[in-house]
């Protein structure tokens, strides 16, 4: 394998996620993104296109010390929840950079809100892990959009 990857890749950890009207988040971990065309099986045991993709489920995690960006979640979150407001679904943007930067790999997010709002299991034997609250993610659209 080694010749077959270009200089300057795009490592895992070097990421933002922005989520437009509300304030920069420190997101530690984001899951991957999975953008699914809807398909039947057909009687000859072959697949079909439905044409259509269903909604894009994912999860980030903020650090819960980040106590500014925990509340914009939390009232995010209740926007969410009825009455449901017409403003509940934003767009954000996850925009992954190659380690000189010069590479952008950018994914547009449509009509995001979030679902469900976890805490982390907690030890007191545990060496004192960064805790972070996980939120469960809805998104209508995926658009991917690279550029060099």
């Amino acid at each position: 394998m080694k010749g077959d990857i270009r200089a300057d890749h795009i490592p895992v950890n070097k990421y933002v996620f922005a989520v437009l009207g509300l304030i920069d988040m420190t997101v530690t971990e984001v899951s991957g993104l999975e953008d699914e065309l809807q398909t039947t099986e057909l009687p000859d045991r072959t697949r079909a296109s439905g044409g259509n993709r269903g909604p894009t489920e994912f999860e980030i995690t903020i650090p819960a010390h980040h106590l500014a960006e925990q509340i914009a979640m939390e009232l995010w979150f209740r926007e969410s929840q009825d009455p449901v407001l017409p403003s509940y679904k934003k767009p954000c943007t996850l925009t992954l950079k190659s380690i000189s930067g010069n590479t952008v790999y950018s994914i547009s997010l449509i009509g995001v809100f979030p679902m469900k709002r976890g805490t982390p299991d907690l030890d007191m034997s545990n060496e004192g892990e960064l805790a972070g609250i996980v939120w469960s993610m809805s998104a209508d659209d995926v658009i991917v959009a690279a550029a060099a």
